[in-house]
């Protein structure tokens, strides 16, 4: 029960009115973004100050953060601080042949057209309904087990990452199935809301990956090559996770269901779950086609990207040809995919205005120098960057942070002889838990955001705290994933060694 006192009145409070909890809110942002704005002004203007290149540089760097957190588009957020370090430091020249070449030698590459088949096959898929298929088998096949609807919800993230490349995609289609379905077997909402976050982590590390594709052209290693290197670690996530789920329904009290509900889904005739893995029949198709081709040497990365989205716009009209809607499919992937594709190519753009000013100040070279100083070993230097990316996380998306530091950070790697290859798949997994650490945490906010459909949370509600507790139950495991990857490389980079496929 609640008291209610005079000074909880404002009208009987002898002071002043209070400030109720919107207002506080809204003051609060304004202050954050005047402050935040006068950093922006100030590193503006230290940028075209008679500085040193390397003053200048940090400025110009400054001033991309400070727009990165007023929510600037990333691609401009690189492009405009790295024309200005330009134009400070070597005049109106340098940045005129900046316009007038970039844009063209930096997207006009054979190896990027992957994207746009990567992306275009993604989204027909995820507009096909393959998603309720795939966790219908999952579930068929895994519900015996302990926590086994959360299993099946994990396992089902692993297949559509390795068809459609997008982890908050793989996300939004689970939560609207997984969550509801656990929460009506018992499950608590924790654990039924961290199984759907955790589904979607192997989702830029299995292939297609766009991220993994967009690394390759800021490592300059090869594309084909990079996409193998995610395999291993994306596997190694979803099993570490599985794990994870299964340690907490066995200790973890009622957190799971009953057996009841476990019993139910282990009595599932073997005929109907033959039958539903059969009608998942799509995804070990583009496997093969995308994984097997490149593997094998049969296709280029890019050859293998063509073939699967030819693949995924055939299987859309089998898959719509009893509910109709094929077409439409067709015509909002294409119109996605043109969308999708212009702003990664002008974000390509903006990776490399952003890696030129970097050479030129003399940043990179004084960074890996200061490295070099400290004499960190392979392991002390990974460690430690885990710990910055664990930070950085907390304030930016995965993109930002990969192009903020993998140019910075090149130098370094070469003289530590880590591989720039399985630096990638570190590079984004590290990433990918950026978007469930708070106070950003976009995958965590998408999520929270189908929790408050009544037909997902069935009637119980799933506040933010919730979300956000559920990601930290399976921080640790994540840490331990991370930890497995330094000390044995080799699950990251066996695979582009033993490939044929450039």
């Amino acid at each position: 029960m609640t008291i209610t006192t005079a000074t909880d009145n404002p009208e009987l409070s002898p002071g002043p009115p209070r400030v109720g909890p919107s207002e506080k809110t809204s003051v609060q942002s304004w202050t954050v973004f005047g402050i935040l704005m006068l950093v922006l002004v100030a590193s503006t203007a230290a940028v075209f100050m008679p500085l040193t290149p390397i003053a200048i540089g940090c400025a110009a760097l400054v001033m991309m953060i400070a727009m990165l957190c007023l929510r600037v588009p990333v691609a401009l957020t690189m492009i405009i601080p790295s024309l200005a370090g330009l134009y400070a430091i070597r005049g109106e020249r340098t940045v005129e042949s900046v316009f007038t070449s970039l844009p063209y030698d930096q997207v006009a590459s054979w190896t990027l057209s992957v994207v746009p088949m990567f992306v275009l096959m993604g989204l027909l898929l995820w507009r096909s309904g393959l998603t309720d298929t795939l966790y219908t088998a999952a579930r068929q096949w895994l519900g015996w087990m302990p926590g086994g609807l959360a299993v099946g919800t994990n396992i089902a993230g692993s297949g559509l990452a390795a068809v459609s490349g997008s982890t908050t995609g793989t996300a939004y289609a689970l939560g609207r199935i997984g969550i509801p379905e656990m929460l009506k077997a018992g499950y608590d909402r924790r654990l039924a809301v961290g199984a759907v976050i955790v589904a979607g982590l192997p989702g830029q590390l299995i292939p297609p990956s766009i991220l993994l594709v967009l690394y390759a052209g800021i490592a300059e290693v090869p594309v084909g090559k990079a996409l193998l290197a995610g395999i291993g670690p994306g596997i190694l996530v979803s099993v570490m996770f599985t794990i994870a789920i299964i340690l907490i329904a066995v200790f973890g009290k009622n957190l799971a269901g009953t057996k009841e509900t476990r019993l139910a889904d282990s009595k599932v005739p073997w005929g109907t779950r033959f039958k539903s893995l059969a009608a998942a029949w799509p995804v070990p198709v583009l496997i093969i086609v995308i994984i097997g081709g490149m593997f094998s040497g049969v296709f280029t990365a890019t050859e293998a990207g063509a073939v699967a989205a030819l693949c995924s716009v055939g299987i859309v009209f089998l898959w719509k040809r009893k509910t109709g809607g094929a077409w439409r499919a067709l015509v909002d992937g294409s119109i996605g995919t043109v969308s999708t594709v212009g702003a990664v190519f002008l974000l390509l753009v903006g990776v490399e205005a952003l890696s030129r000013m970097m050479t030129l100040t003399g940043i990179s070279n004084s960074f890996a120098d200061l490295m070099t100083s400290m004499n960190l070993g392979r392991v002390e230097f990974l460690l430690l960057m885990m710990v910055v990316y664990l930070l950085l996380g907390a304030f930016m998306e995965p993109l930002p942070m990969m192009v903020l530091t993998v140019p910075i950070l090149i130098p370094t790697l070469e003289s530590l002889d880590i591989s720039m290859l399985w630096f990638g798949a570190f590079v984004v997994f590290m990433g990918e838990l950026a978007i469930l650490s708070p106070p950003i945490g976009i995958l965590a906010m998408v999520i929270h955001s189908i929790c408050k459909d009544p037909e997902v949370n069935m009637g119980k509600n799933i506040p933010l705290k919730d979300v956000f507790v559920a990601s930290l139950w399976f921080l640790p495991m994540a840490i331990v994933v991370v930890l497995i990857l330094i000390f044995f490389p080799e699950i990251s980079t066996f695979l582009p060694d033993m490939s044929s496929g450039g």
